[in-house]
């Protein structure tokens, strides 16, 4: 059941030197006060336009009520009908060339969205920023978070497209080598302190290319997390997976592992009860 709680949510738009176009962003303050002195976190989150279906404001509320997460700004970005170029992997496009423009959306995350938000929250500095985002949006929000370290701390990934290669099925395809973000972790260094969440659906897809029994989602999501563990990281400490029974390649599965991801990330040790 929805709680009465409501939480101030604000329309902003930006208008971007670096993507050039006006960009939509939604903040959802789950705090009880913008004192800048308080220690409050950001989550920016990928296909924020998506934000109202997902009914992020009432799990946020939820959430709030029930004294189960500390403080969070919540920031949605909304894409534009560029999606497939300005979400992807900004080290290397993908085998059709998409992700051109992820580069470009780095640049406006640092460049252009972080300062503004500073600017109209009032808070000169957050806790800790985050990063998540859904399907070729989630692996957006992974790409950027592990190539900076040194500002975002956690990544959460819903439905990720993790597939994202370098080469087609039919053109030489070899799984060890041609995941762009299975290689990009590879290649990268150990950064203590990131921690990562991931969920798939047992739905998410049919496809199945290595034919071992298991959905190409979830065997690229379970494969990432190897790398991971490999690199250094935790599955106790620093990794969460969630895989839901029936979970589709939806919003509504996404909302429904919304709170699990929150209260993993933000939760209220005293008083989480999820």
């Amino acid at each position: 059941m929805t709680s009465k709680t409501t939480i101030p949510v604000e329309t902003h738009t930006i208008i971007s030197a670096h993507l050039k176009r006006e960009v939509i962003v939604d903040f959802f303050f789950a705090c009880n006060t913008l004192d800048p002195s308080q220690a409050i976190s950001l989550l920016l989150i990928n296909d924020g336009q998506n934000m109202e279906e997902l009914g992020l404001a009432n799990i946020l509320a939820d959430l709030q009520h029930t004294n189960q997460l500390l403080p969070l700004l919540c920031v949605g970005i909304h894409c534009s009908e560029d999606r497939k170029n300005e979400y992807g992997t900004a080290a290397m496009k993908d085998f059709k060339g998409r992700g051109a423009k992820a580069t470009l959306y780095t640049k406006f995350i640092f460049q252009e969205l972080l300062p503004f938000i500073h600017k109209e929250s009032t808070i000169n500095r957050f806790k800790e920023k985050s990063f998540a985002g859904f399907s070729l949006g989630g692996l957006s929000a992974l790409d950027i978070v592990w190539a900076n370290p040194a500002t975002f701390s956690k990544a959460g990934v819903f439905s990720g497209s993790l597939w994202w290669r370098t080469k087609a099925l039919d053109d030489g395809y070899v799984e060890e080598t041609d995941r762009i973000m299975h290689a990009l972790i590879r290649k990268g260094d150990y950064n203590p302190g990131l921690k990562f969440f991931f969920e798939t659906g047992t739905l998410d897809e049919a496809e199945d290319r290595n034919n071992n029994g298991i959905i190409d989602s979830i065997d690229d999501t379970l494969g990432l997390i190897d790398e991971l563990v490999k690199k250094g990281y935790s599955k106790e400490k620093d990794i969460a997976y969630l895989e839901l029974k029936e979970g589709r390649h939806d919003i509504a599965t996404w909302a429904q592992a919304m709170p699990t991801f929150l209260t993993w990330a933000w939760g209220n040790a005293q008083n989480n009860s999820l």
